[in-house]
């Protein structure tokens, strides 16, 4: 079956009939209260408004005024999901509308994937297994390990001569099964759903392919504009090309741009200087990090030893340090204590935040009656054995109400 919207990718708006309508209970995610909302899967005469598939996502639009959030094809039909709390009579005439910005940008990623795929099959034998038309970036996944930088920049150049060229783009209906495509139809496909129905689409590019598609595609590649292969990233021995096309580069040149700007009055220089900068100052952080460590060790030692110079060693110890400490103050500050037998109750956390971390250490008997007790007071969770109990808490505002209860334990 081929639709409307494929055999005009350009129509925007179309009067149909429908021929089924099913209740349904939308999921949710329609709203901002994340309520469902009563719907209806619509099935038409004949739609522009194409339903998912080839690696292409569908289309948005309205159905009389009512959102179509979702198509998708099961054999020859396009089932429409439509929001609406009003049903729709088998035989009533109705508009569609499509969302022309949604539609026309896939029309550029999906003809500027077909192009890409060209590019890098003829030049380079890169064969691509598959493809994804994301909501900000696209990537095709090619058969080989590797790309490197210079094929990147030969294929980007050719790919962008093609559409400077003005290369035109035809679609033809070949009648029968998979077995009539004509020979035009040079590069290898992964074949038909095996519930298609009907004709079958061939997309050429002049001079460059022809290959079975089902999506919706320019009539010239003029109206790509420009593509911009970003960057690629090796998976399973495969690689994932991602890339850009026509009005996606425009704003990605703009978020570039902004961003430049802000760095610009963050690291007080220009671009050309940028990495530099922040080189620098990783370094630094790096050294500072470094120096911190030292710091905290020396402070650690320093409050064990201040501890062990009173003249009667207490039963417990209540430890808090707001200053974003880490565990290692502990694990210091304990080995140079050296001492099994007091009750430590050590917590640390940042003054911005009522979350941090908490140990306990000291005998068996006293870890295992205070430490669960302690961390439940603080809404932590944590684990034990052995005369160590240590685990991650939400609310040191009960600090006081925890040290009373180690008051109370060891005063009894």
């Amino acid at each position: 079956m081929v639709f409307k919207c494929q055999e005009d990718s350009y129509l925007q708006e179309f009067t149909t009939t429908v021929v089924e309508c099913e209740p349904i209970e939308l999921n949710a995610k329609l709203n901002d209260e994340g309520d469902s909302v009563k719907g209806y899967e619509v099935i038409l005469e004949d739609t522009i408004i194409f339903p998912e598939g080839g690696g292409q996502p569908c289309d948005y639009g309205f159905l009389n005024g009512k959102r179509v959030f979702n198509v998708t094809r099961k054999g020859p039909n396009a089932i429409h999901y439509v929001e609406s709390d009003d049903s729709f009579n088998i035989g009533d005439v109705v508009k569609q509308k499509i969302d022309w910005e949604r539609r026309f940008d896939h029309m550029q990623q999906h003809s500027g994937q077909h192009l890409i795929t060209a590019v890098f099959e003829q030049d380079f034998g890169y064969d691509t297994t598959t493809w994804n038309l994301g909501s900000e970036s696209s990537f095709v996944e090619l058969n080989t390990p590797q790309v490197t930088s210079e094929e990147l920049q030969k294929a980007e150049q050719k790919i962008n001569k093609y559409i400077a060229s003005q290369t035109k783009v035809t679609v033809v209906r070949v009648k029968g099964d998979e077995k009539q495509i004509p020979p035009e139809v040079t590069r290898a496909t992964r074949g038909l759903p095996k519930d298609h129905v009907g004709d079958i689409r061939v997309v050429t590019f002049d001079g460059i392919e022809s290959n079975m598609c089902c999506g919706t595609h320019v009539k010239n590649l003029a109206e790509l504009q420009v593509i911009k292969l970003l960057n690629v990233e090796k998976c399973k021995g495969k690689v994932l090309l991602h890339f850009v096309v026509g009005n996606r580069v425009l704003k990605k040149l703009a978020e570039s741009f902004n961003r430049e700007q802000e760095l610009n009055l963050l690291l007080k220089c220009g671009p050309p200087t940028h990495i530099e900068i922040v080189q620098k100052m990783k370094d630094n952080l790096k050294s500072n990090q470094r120096a911190f460590a030292k710091v905290m060790k020396e402070l650690a030692i320093h409050e064990a030893d201040r501890l062990k110079q009173l003249p009667e060693p207490p039963k417990y110890f209540c430890l808090h340090r707001t200053d974003g400490i880490d565990s290692d103050f502990f694990s210091v500050f304990i080995r140079q204590l050296a001492n099994k037998e007091m009750f430590l109750f050590l917590t640390s956390g940042d003054e911005s935040s009522t979350k941090g971390q908490m140990l306990c250490q000291g005998k068996v008997d006293d870890v295992e009656k205070l430490g669960r007790i302690l961390c439940d007071l603080l809404d932590g969770k944590g684990n034990g054995k052995n005369g160590r109990f240590q685990g991650k808490v939400n609310d040191l505002k009960k600090l006081d109400e925890c040290r009373r209860v180690i008051k109370q334990h060891f005063d009894k």
